[in-house]
């Protein structure tokens, strides 16, 4: 190619496509030793240079220079690797007998050539050559290659570009819509795209609409989407606040949690730095203005707005808002709650298909099991009937005791052996030698618990022999244990009915398990045989 040619190349592509000439002088080297390349039948390396300033062009032929010892080295690793676990065979080999994995790209540390060139391992020897002139096959190979570069170099200023963007709002213009997915020019030759499981479903979109979307994932693969954008996460609803919020970005007002159903319903907790600043007014805006543009930019989405309370049970009943709470009994180790409403609120606190409470469940982060005042109250008494009967059983006492502890707010015994006796002792209905009492059998019934949970425990432990014998599953084997047959005599005595009483298992493998805890004993009887 002609220098000037050349220069003028890369000026205009590094000048259209904003990429670094450098990259555009890579890939015509690369092009120009591709077409070089075809001139030899043999498997060839070429390297070609051009002049940055003058745009000439040189061309090599060019051996890379490997090591016999090195070589013998890799091949018995090789070798070795492939025994995995196996005893090695020990692989001879003689550095003389070597020979050249690629001749027509690599040469010997001490061939003559790499000698005079002073050239050591891994390096190369280069021959010059003439460069071979563009035929049409050619040309086309060096077009197709300089296109390749150019869009790998793209795509790698893409990713710079956003790979520290993640989690920010992006807006774009709709470039086309596949299958549901949709593909937005964000400018820049950056391309986003929407999966169709994360664009709100119903939303109509064509080719040059605007859209706004939450930047969830950067990809730097040489072929596909790079920028995954989401139109369905709650992180979205967050950020779109936050841009018509001004008291947000400024850290004055905090979005503590977001629910979605998408292009439906959204519930969102706000809570202030300042207690002169009314969260829930800042984000809702005059007249509405600033949470009706959240809502037009998600298709109509309606958007809740919670004051976020850091008493759990006061932030449940804020979220289930429309509906008012009547009670609220918390399990803190099911980490759920029963919500009571009065029986006319009862499918507006539930909402349509369950809506309310599921964005409510998911913005406080309970489970929510919404009743009627009634049913609350029902259930209510039978846990406090169950957990009366309990204690009286447990601990061998009274009516009124068990009633009194309930009030208290104890639930469990250990609850009674290992809260403070203090706090206890504040019980007005109680003296100190109840407590201590109550406390002991407490302590003596976890005790006794205790220890029957480890007699338990080691009574399901097969021996070795069941464990270990032949067509024998570990599962199964524990199983058999936790019935009381633990051993291979134990199994043996097992009639094929007997065996086929545990389950998972039917009388022919029932039988050939039985016959082989058996065996033993044929062994023993012809050794006695043997010896007389």
């Amino acid at each position: 190619m002609n220098p000037k040619e050349i220069l003028t190349v890369v000026d205009v592509v590094s000048n259209e496509k904003g990429i670094a000439k450098s990259i555009i002088f890579e890939a015509l080297e690369a092009a120009l030793a591709g077409a070089t390349k075809k001139r030899f039948d043999e498997d060839v390396d070429i390297r070609v240079s051009i002049d940055r300033l003058t745009g000439e062009q040189s061309a090599f032929r060019r051996w890379q220079v490997v090591d016999r010892q090195l070589l013998k080295e890799e091949l018995i690793a090789e070798h070795e690797a492939a025994f995995e676990d196996e005893e090695i065979i020990p692989l001879q080999v003689d550095e003389s007998t070597l020979d050249l994995e690629a001749p027509d790209r690599q040469m010997w540390v001490d061939d003559p050539r790499a000698v005079e060139a002073g050239k050591a391992v891994g390096e190369f020897v280069e021959e010059p050559m003439e460069i071979t002139e563009f035929g049409r096959i050619a040309a086309q190979t060096a077009k197709q290659v300089i296109v390749q570069k150019v869009r790998e170099a793209e795509r790698a200023q893409v990713y710079e570009a956003f790979v520290d963007r993640v989690g920010e709002l992006l807006t774009g213009v709709v470039k086309r819509v596949e299958r549901g997915n949709v593909y937005i020019d964000l400018g820049a030759n950056a391309e986003g795209f929407i999966p169709k499981e994360q664009m709100i479903p119903r939303e109509v979109v064509r080719p040059g609409d605007r859209l706004r979307g939450y930047l969830y994932e950067v990809k730097s693969e040489k072929r596909g989407p790079q920028l995954f954008i989401s139109r369905t996460s709650s992180k979205l609803l967050i950020e779109l606040f936050r841009l018509e919020v001004p008291e947000i970005g400024e850290g004055i007002i905090e979005i503590v949690a977001a629910a979605r159903d998408p292009g439906l319903r959204a519930k969102i907790a706000v809570r202030s730095e300042d207690p002169r600043i009314d969260p829930i007014g800042a984000c809702v805006g005059m007249r509405g203005s600033r949470v009706q543009a959240v809502s037009n930019e998600l298709g109509g989405e309606r958007v809740d707005i919670i004051l976020y309370d850091e008493n759990a049970a006061q932030f449940v009943v804020n979220a289930m808002s429309p509906a008012e709470v009547v009670s609220i009994m918390v399990d803190e180790e099911e980490g759920s709650m029963n919500v009571a409403v009065v029986e006319e609120q009862l499918s507006q606190a539930i909402g349509r298909g369950g809506q309310n409470v599921r964005l409510a469940s998911q913005l406080t982060g309970w489970e929510l099991n919404v009743m009627t005042e009634a049913d609350a109250e029902a259930r209510s008494e039978e846990e406090t009937q169950k957990a009366q009967q309990m204690f009286k059983d447990l601990l061998d006492v009274d009516d009124e005791i068990a009633n009194i502890l309930v009030q208290e707010g104890f639930t469990s015994v250990e609850e009674v052996a290992y809260v403070p006796e203090q706090e206890i002792l504040e019980i007005e209905e109680f003296d100190e030698d109840l407590v201590q009492e109550l406390r002991q059998r407490a302590k003596d019934l976890l005790l006794t618990r205790a220890i029957a949970n480890e007699e338990q425990a080691d009574a399901g432990v097969p021996e070795a022999d069941l464990l270990h014998m032949e067509g024998m599953e570990e599962s199964f084997a524990y199983k058999l244990a936790a019935g009381g047959v633990k051993s291979m005599d134990d199994l043996a005595e097992l009639s094929v009915d007997e065996l086929c009483e545990f389950g998972d298992i039917d009388e022919t493998r029932a039988a050939e398990l039985i016959m082989a805890a058996r065996a033993p004993w044929f062994e023993d009887a012809e050794a006695g045989t043997a010896e007389k």
